[in-house]
């Protein structure tokens, strides 16, 4: 079994003006990434190194996290410890402190009385007489956390499940599409008791930050990288924001038309449009040119945490339907360069609370590497 080097973690906040984007080469490099406050819809930095140095030791001190207090984030650190000793990979742990805090935000409750749900106790609410175990040993964080982890692994194919999903079959909730909103706040506390372990990919024996093709514990990945003879290489173009076109809100990926865009989350497809503002006819299936105004065919999709990403300038129309749901890595379309466009490109954007306005646009470029999935460099 691996021993963990415990270690304590601070809290880093900081104003940066350029982020340590991830190498791709295999090895751990220093990472910057966002936590997210989902009431104020925020974000600060704090440096991470994609689990180099495992788990923290949960007795050590540790930081709090929005309105997560010392005790619920040592109960948050039993739960990774305990996934990291049974060799689970990071999204395991990311999935476990996302259901805790929805079935107990993070607190080891004992029996509530009139207000219990049955006989449902301690971190993750597990019930006695469904053979989860004794009164006590539900209660005892580690012991609970391990029943968690054994179920989980016994469902084929959880790895690449929605988080949602996953742990509704682990815990047969009322309340299944429950776990979704929790998902970035998990992903944070993740990053922070384990030293930016959400980044990474790999086994919990031998993590290493995440390429550009691969889904991060975080459960995002790039919206243009794929392994093997269809990769593809791209460069970043113009930039969120720029000086000179101070309102563009995203950032454009140069690359070849016809490549392959993937959805970078888990989410369901909100719009599937030609969109052009010229007046006349539309015509999206044809290349635009500069001026010509729009998106083109364009992709809207809606993730946990109330997070929207826009694809544009797409070849065709993405053979999508509003309500259909992807997965992270999954192709939803093919680049092009249709609408207000001088030349082949994704123009990708991130949207906070599900705002398309300009109000709800944040940079991508900051966004995708606070997750794990840089938008910078090639497969």
């Amino acid at each position: 079994m691996t021993r963990w080097r415990p270690r304590r973690i601070a809290l880093l906040v900081a104003l940066v003006a350029t982020l340590a984007l991830l190498c791709c080469g295999g090895g751990v490099s220093a990472l910057l990434f966002g936590v997210f406050d989902e009431n104020k819809s925020n974000l600060t930095l704090s440096a991470a190194g994609c689990g180099a140095n495992g788990p923290v030791n949960p007795d050590s001190k540790l930081p709090k996290l929005q309105s997560y207090g010392s005790a619920q984030m040592k109960n948050a650190a039993i739960i990774i410890n305990t996934g990291a000793e049974l060799h689970l990979p990071p999204r395991a742990w990311v999935i476990a402190v996302a259901t805790a805090m929805q079935e107990s935000r993070l607190t080891n409750l004992g029996n509530l009385g009139a207000r219990n749900d049955h006989d449902s106790l301690g971190l993750f609410q597990q019930r006695p007489s469904s053979g989860w175990g004794t009164p006590d040993e539900v209660t005892d964080p580690k012991y609970a956390a391990t029943k968690f982890y054994n179920k989980l692994k016994t469902i084929k194919g959880w790895e690449t499940m929605s988080l949602t999903r996953a742990a509704q079959r682990v815990q047969i909730s009322a309340y299944p599409d429950a776990y979704a909103k929790h998902e970035l706040v998990a992903t944070q506390i993740v990053n922070v008791l384990a030293d930016g372990a959400a980044n990474a990919a790999g086994s919990s024996v031998q993590m290493v930050c995440a390429s550009a093709a691969d889904v991060a514990a975080s459960g995002w990945t790039n919206p243009l990288a794929v392994k093997g003879p269809d990769a593809h290489e791209w460069n970043v173009g113009s930039g969120f924001r720029t000086s000179d076109r101070p309102t563009h809100q995203g950032v454009d990926l140069i690359v070849e038309k016809r490549t392959p865009v993937r959805s970078v989350a888990d989410g369901v497809v909100s719009r599937v449009k030609c969109d052009e503002t010229f007046s006349g006819k539309l015509d999206c299936d044809h290349d635009g040119y500069p001026g010509k105004g729009g998106c083109g065919w364009m992709l809207e999709i809606r993730h946990a945490g109330n997070i929207m990403t826009r694809y544009c300038h797409l070849v065709e129309r993405p053979s999508l339907q509003p309500g259909q749901k992807v997965t992270a890595g999954e192709a939803v379309a093919l680049s092009g360069s249709s609408g207000n466009s001088s030349g082949p490109h994704l123009h990708f954007e991130v949207h906070l609370n599900n705002d398309r306005s300009s109000a709800g646009a944040v940079d991508p470029v900051q966004f995708m590497a606070q997750r794990g999935a840089p938008l910078s460099g090639s497969q």
